[in-house]
């Protein structure tokens, strides 16, 4: 049985260091759990991270056991927003932040199929499980760029896109910061991390 790797046949999951590129995100379906606050405080967050993985596993096996269609487990990714966008480019105050999390799934994992998946591990997860659903997220046009090291260290990288490359190329912001976390940042160095940083974009309108 073939293994499909999403990341490897989807374009959208590659990004290059220090090149901020547009790329073209098709329409794609996301298990998705809202939270607001500090990741770095636990709480929510890691909890909201065990449901995602919790049901993302149990649907990988459900796809291979039942269906015959095998697939890689994708990486964590967050959508990332807040009431004053300067708090990822400056001072990084993550008390205000707003995130969804979330994991890429197939379009062969129906409504159904979730649903039962997160009947089957609710016992073991908790209450945060309640808040997660199957949601088809459409970005369309982006920038995104390769990051390595330290979420901390994404500050500078954000500002450049938000004030040189977005303007200098006739181009506004729209929708939610995005993240791709390719590294497990449970066991790697802050400074090796690999993070694709993604911002949905309009053209400019003209006046």
């Amino acid at each position: 049985m073939e293994k499909i790797d999403f990341k490897k046949s989807l374009p959208s999951y590659t990004a290059r260091t220090g090149v901020f590129e547009v790329v073209d995100v098709p329409p794609l379906n996301y298990l998705m759990i809202d939270g607001h606050g500090d990741p770095n405080a636990g709480g929510p967050f890691n909890e909201a991270i065990g449901a995602l993985f919790s049901v993302g596993y149990k649907l990988k096996f459900t796809s291979k056991n039942e269906f015959g269609r095998d697939y890689t487990v994708m990486p964590l990714e967050g959508l990332w927003s807040s009431d004053d966008p300067s708090t990822f480019t400056t001072a990084l105050d993550k008390s205000t932040w707003d995130w969804t999390l979330l994991m890429m799934v197939p379009d062969w994992i129906t409504a159904d199929v979730f649903e039962a998946t997160r009947d089957v591990v609710r016992t073991k997860v908790g209450p945060a499980i309640d808040r997660l659903r199957l949601e088809t997220l459409d970005e369309g046009r982006c920038v995104q760029i390769l990051h390595l090291g330290s979420f901390d260290d994404e500050a500078e990288t954000l500002h450049r896109l938000h004030t040189q490359f977005v303007p200098d190329n006739g181009l506004r912001l729209r929708g939610r910061h995005h993240e791709i976390y390719l590294s497990d940042f449970t066991k790697t160095a802050p400074a090796k991390l690999r993070t694709i940083l993604r911002q949905p974009i309009d053209e400019a309108m003209r006046g």
